[in-house]
C-alpha cells in the first residue's frame, strides 16, 4: 500500500511539482490549494505525512498545523513545512507549532523525498 501525503500549497506550480515527484517515488498524493480545506481533506484522505506550506490564503500554515497538533486524530501525523520566507526566527516559530521538518523554497526534489521517507521512518 502506498504512504499517503497531502500536499498544502496554494501554488498550481509547486502542487503540480510535488505530485509529479511524490507520485513518482510511489506516494499516493492528494493536493489542496487553500488552507481552508485542508482539515477537511485531511479527515477524508488519512495522510501519513502533511506537506504545509506556511503561506496561504484565509488561514495560515502556521495556524493549520497548530489546529492538526491539536486534534488527536493528526497528532501523530509528522508535518513538513515549507515557506520561501526565511525570517531569522521562522524555523522556530514552525517547529514550536508543531511542524517536524523545515524546508525553504525552492524546493530541491532529492533532498524533499528524503526529508519524507525520513519522516516516515524509512531511508
Amino acid at each position: 500500500m502506498s504512504r499517503r501525503v497531502l500536499v498544502v500549497e496554494d501554488d498550481l506550480l509547486n502542487r503540480m511539482l510535488y505530485s509529479a515527484v511524490l507520485e513518482g517515488n510511489g506516494f499516493a498524493v492528494e493536493l489542496v490549494g487553500d488552507g481552508a480545506h485542508a482539515l477537511a481533506k485531511a479527515r477524508d484522505f488519512r495522510p501519513d505525512v502533511i506537506i504545509m506550506d506556511i503561506q496561504l490564503p484565509n488561514i495560515s500554515g502556521l495556524e493549520l498545523i497548530e489546529a492538526l497538533q491539536g486534534d488527536a486524530e493528526f497528532r501523530q501525523v509528522p508535518i513538513l513545512a515549507v515557506t520561501a520566507f526565511v525570517g531569522k526566527n521562522e524555523e522556530r516559530r514552525i517547529r514550536q507549532a508543531g511542524a517536524k521538518a523545515f524546508m525553504a523554497k525552492p524546493i530541491s526534489i532529492k533532498p524533499l523525498v528524503a526529508a519524507i521517507n525520513g519522516l516516515l521512518g524509512e531511508k
